[in-house]
């Protein structure tokens, strides 16, 4: 039986550093039955220096037995305000993944799985990777919370009744503060308590 996995990349959004520095992240968007993924659904938003990252680490981990497709082109130019710039470059990045989803050697690469299904930051995707950190890649990918999975209606629906482009997804953004909110969810739900496992990543000061 062939086994689907679907990708999107959309939902652009400008987040603000401080005043005068910004930057524009984007949300991924995972759909699978492949057995690759434990994590069968999920949506995570990231920035187009991490995809750069994410090549670079597949190219090293693969030791240039995969050929990796091309990121977009970084353009000097590029503007938070030209939708036409921004379409293309998610569209490019779409395709990037796409491509690399194909590939069971990439399946495997432990980056690619903590950059599509966690939010943890390019410094602790590394070291959690490498076995350097508390919790494990696994552990990261499960306390990612997911809230409902929208559809594109939904969320140009969800997008005009908000009317305010550029807010922040801290939810998804914040891996520590989600962290604390799925176990605390779990804790107080009656028919599924955290594991002791669980609570231990969440409490982890290296799950930023």
């Amino acid at each position: 039986m062939q086994q689907v996995i679907s990708v999107w990349v959309r939902d652009p959004r400008i987040q603000k550093n401080d005043f005068w520095h910004a930057y524009m992240d984007y949300e991924i968007c995972l759909h699978t039955d492949s057995v690759f993924f434990t994590k069968k659904m999920s949506r995570v938003r990231r920035r187009f220096s991490e995809f750069v990252w994410l090549r670079q680490r597949l190219q090293a981990n693969s030791m240039l037995m995969a050929q990796l497709p091309q990121l977009p082109p970084k353009n000097p130019f590029f503007s938070l305000n030209n939708a036409q710039q921004i379409s293309e470059r998610m569209a490019g990045l779409q395709r990037f993944l796409e491509q690399i989803l194909q590939s069971p050697l990439l399946l495997s690469d432990s980056c690619l799985h903590l950059f599509l299904q966690s939010q943890l930051s390019m410094a602790k995707m590394e070291a959690c990777a490498e076995g350097r950190t508390r919790y494990s890649v696994a552990q990261a990918v499960q306390c990612c919370g997911i809230r409902r999975f929208l559809s594109q209606e939904a969320l140009q629906k969800d997008s005009n009744i908000s009317g305010d482009s550029d807010s922040d997804s801290s939810d998804c953004r914040d891996s520590e503060s989600q962290f604390k909110e799925d176990l605390a969810l779990k804790q107080t739900s009656p028919d599924h308590e955290g594991t002791e496992q669980e609570q231990r990543v969440c409490s982890s000061p290296d799950s930023a």
